[in-house]
């Protein structure tokens, strides 16, 4: 064989291993809080006060600002009515970003309406995560272009970029005349589709918002865009000018979370909401895989008295393997004083803290080592007892379709399940 394609055949087998541990070591990084503490001791400022909102806005670099109003949406019989008469009422600019899309139902009644939408003369941008709209065909995408519908993936999965195909964008932007938006964690495919008590129909909350927040959730689709399309959207269209300062309503903001080398705007947002909780912290969410310092903060808030409850996926989840991850983490959790509530009826989707009464959290945040470190995020935090109030209902009618699991039951499981748990751990900071 020549030298010089021995040579070739050495540098390329160098460069493949280079990504290789690149990619691995940043596919497996984790998150490095491991404290929430004050340099006099003094503990942290409560959920109730005005230095927690001040806090929270500084460390995740959110303006939360009043004027919005929040309209929380559960489960596709209420989302998907209300959103489709949004979009079919857009007159100047639809954008969406999206992580999921299947073909189905769902998926041509989206395309019809940003068809006729974009025919009208509307501008239509759709920013669709590479990975989890592959499903979609290049028909589906061309009848969409053909009808004047810009359509750009996000993060290509190509060999030579193999280093950021664990970042996906997991966010949820929907953003209608600049002016009314959307986030939570539903996605297009027929499974959102129902009341979220059967066995085919996915349970979900989202919220429908206006006011000052929708502009913040506007730039994230902007930020995704620039990255995507190497356009970077400016201009009234998009952005609209507002005639007064904001005043009453909701306080609130949309926050863009996006990893980072170090500490993200996620783990500080999660992490401050749990040291900060004084009466409840009720956290619902999909994939709930906490780490070895979150499982911490927890337990902590539960043995300094605040009433901590976990709802998440029963055995109707459409991943087994982070279902088992999830197990692995209970007999710690369970023996802490935090309680543990799994969904029985269906898939349960939403990703929803509630704090106190009065401070929440909607989007698409799971609360897992991907969502924390990995995964580009969008929620929506809101400080006001009214949203707080409904979200807390919710969270209650779900425990009444949930079984809890107590701790001496909990201890019996087989053994094999004991196995099982084991080997998923393995892979926790994938998942």
């Amino acid at each position: 064989m020549h030298p010089l394609l021995i040579a070739g055949l050495v540098l390329l087998g160098l460069v493949l291993l280079f990504f290789a541990f690149a990619g691995f070591g940043h596919i497996t990084r984790g998150t490095p809080i491991s404290h929430v503490r004050s340099l006099d001791d003094s503990p942290p400022p409560v959920v109730s006060s005005t230095a927690f909102c001040e806090l929270i806005q500084v460390a995740i670099g959110a303006a939360m600002s009043p004027g919005n109003e929040i309209e929380v949406l559960a489960n596709g019989d209420a989302i998907y009515p209300r959103l489709w008469q949004d979009l079919r009422e857009a007159g100047e600019t639809i954008t969406l970003q999206l992580y999921f899309c299947r073909p189905g139902r769902m998926a041509d009644e989206l395309k019809t309406i940003l068809v006729e939408r974009a025919r009208a003369g509307v501008k239509v941008l759709f920013l669709r995560d590479a990975f989890g709209t592959a499903e979609l065909t290049k028909e589906y995408t061309q009848e969409l272009r053909d009808a004047g519908v810009e359509v750009c993936d996000f993060r290509p999965t190509h060999w030579y970029e193999l280093h950021k195909a664990q970042n996906r964008s997991h966010i949820r932007v929907v953003v209608v005349d600049g002016r009314i938006a959307y986030t939570g964690g539903f996605g297009i495919d027929d499974q959102w589709y129902g009341d979220g008590h059967t066995n085919d129909s996915w349970r979900e909350t989202c919220v429908r918002f206006t006011g000052p927040a929708v502009a913040q959730h506007q730039a994230i689709f902007v930020a995704g865009w620039a990255e995507a399309a190497n356009d970077l959207l400016v201009g009234s269209l998009l952005f609209p000018e507002t005639d007064h300062p904001p005043s009453g309503g909701v306080v609130a903001a949309s926050v863009h979370c996006a990893p980072t080398i170090g500490s993200t705007a996620s783990e500080r947002l999660c992490a401050l909401s749990i040291a900060c909780a004084e009466r409840t912290l009720y956290i619902a969410n999909a994939y709930f895989v906490p780490d070895d310092d979150f499982r911490r903060l927890l337990i902590d808030a539960a043995r300094r008295g605040v009433d901590v409850r976990i709802l998440t996926v029963g055995p109707k989840t459409d991943t087994k393997l982070t279902w088992h991850a999830t197990h692995a983490r209970y007999t710690e959790l369970l023996e802490g004083g935090v309680r543990i509530f799994e969904y029985q009826p269906s898939m349960m989707h939403a990703k929803v803290t509630v704090v106190d009464g009065i401070w929440s959290i909607v989007g698409t945040l799971n609360f897992d080592n991907r969502s924390f470190a990995l995964n580009d995020e969008s929620v929506v935090t809101s400080y006001d007892r009214g949203i707080a109030a409904t979200l807390d209902g919710l969270f209650l009618d779900d425990l009444g379709w949930s079984n809890e699991i107590l701790i001496e039951e909990w201890r019996k499981r087989p053994l094999r399940n004991r196995i099982y748990e084991r080997g998923a751990t393995l892979m926790s900071r994938l998942l």
